[in-house]
C-alpha cells in the first residue's frame, strides 16, 4: 500500500528536493506551497498540492481536509518544512515583525501538527518530522527572530515527542545547518520590512556585514550540501522502525550540537562570537 506524506514550504529548496525525492521512493506526496501560482507549478509537474500557508488558519483547515479527502481520511507522514527569517539585530526588531515570524514558524507549524495527531491516532500509527535547525541549538548574530523561533520550536518538538512516547505516533526533530537554498534571498522582504537599519546604532555594522551578506551571492558557504542531503535523512525518519529522536544535517549542525554539550556559556559564546 502506498504510503502518503504531507510536506509544507516545497516551492523551492529543501521542500521542493524533499517533494520530488519522496515521490521517487514510491510515497503518495502532497507538496503544500503558500502561494497558488506555486502549487500550480507543482500540479503541472505532477504532484498533489494543497495551498497551505501557516500564517493563514484557513489555508491550514481547507488544505489538511483536501488531503484527507484524497487519501480516504488517512495520513502516514508530515513534514513541517515551511519557515522564513527576518534577520537583524534583536536591538532593532519591533514586537510586531517577531510576532509575524512565530505566527509561521511556530503557531502555524503547530496547528497543523495537532490537526495531523487526531488523524494518526485514529490509524494508529503515524510520522511527525519537525525542521528545525543548527539555530535551533545555538545562536548566531544577526539571526535572532530565527533563532528564537527554532528554539520555541525545539521546545514544543521535544515536549510533544515525550507525550507521545504511549502512542505509534514518532516525532522527529531535524536540525539542518547550511543548505543550498533560497531562505536569503527571502528574507530581504522581511528585513526591509521590519528593520531600520540606516538609523540603528549598528548602521556600521550592517553596512560591512548583514547587508553585503544579504545583497551579494558569494556563492555557497563552505560546508553548504544540497537539499539532498535533508531529504535522505527525511527518508530515514519516516521509514525506519525506530527513529532518532533527531536528525543532524551538515558538518557544522555536529559541531555546534557536541560543543553545546560540553563548552560553557562563555566559552560558547566566544565560539559564536567569532563564527
Amino acid at each position: 500500500m502506498t504510503k502518503s506524506i504531507l510536506i509544507t514550504g516545497c516551492s523551492s529548496g529543501i521542500g521542493y528536493d524533499a517533494a520530488h525525492g519522496m515521490r521517487a521512493a514510491g510515497w503518495r506526496v502532497f507538496a503544500s506551497c503558500r502561494r497558488q501560482a506555486d502549487c500550480d507549478r507543482l500540479i503541472s509537474e505532477g504532484f498533489e498540492s494543497p495551498l497551505i500557508d501557516y500564517a493563514d488558519t484557513a489555508t491550514i483547515e481547507a488544505g489538511l481536509a483536501e488531503v484527507l479527502a484524497a487519501t480516504g481520511g488517512t495520513l502516514d507522514a508530515l513534514f513541517n518544512n515551511g519557515a522564513f527569517g527576518t534577520p537583524g539585530a534583536m536591538e532593532d526588531v519591533p514586537r510586531a515583525a517577531l510576532e509575524a515570524n512565530f505566527n509561521t514558524n511556530v503557531f502555524g507549524v503547530h496547528d497543523l501538527t495537532t490537526r495531523v495527531i487526531p488523524v494518526m491516532r485514529a490509524q494508529g500509527h503515524g510520522r511527525i518530522v519537525q525542521h528545525s535547525s543548527v539555530l535551533g541549538l545555538v545562536a548566531m548574530r544577526w539571526r535572532g527572530v530565527y533563532n528564537a523561533s527554532k528554539y520555541a520550536l525545539e521546545g514544543l518538538t521535544d515536549t510533544l515527542r515525550i507525550e507521545m512516547a504511549d502512542t505509534d505516533i514518532k516525532i522527529v526533530t531535524m536540525n539542518t545547518g547550511p543548505v543550498t537554498s533560497k531562505i536569503r534571498e527571502k528574507s530581504i522582504p522581511h528585513f526591509e520590512k521590519w528593520i531600520d537599519w540606516e538609523n540603528s546604532p549598528r548602521r556600521a555594522q550592517y553596512e560591512r556585514g548583514l547587508c553585503k551578506r544579504l545583497y551579494e551571492d558569494n556563492g555557497p558557504d563552505k560546508f553548504e550540501l544540497p537539499p539532498s542531503a535533508v531529504t535522505a535523512k527525511l527518508l530515514t525518519a519516516v521509514t525506519h522502525k525506530n527513529p532518532k529522536p533527531r536528525y543532524y544535517v551538515t558538518t557544522p549542525t555536529y559541531i555546534m550540537g557536541f560543543l553545546r554539550r560540553i563548552l560553557p556559556s562563555r566559552a560558547m559564546d566566544w565560539v559564536l562570537r567569532k563564527a
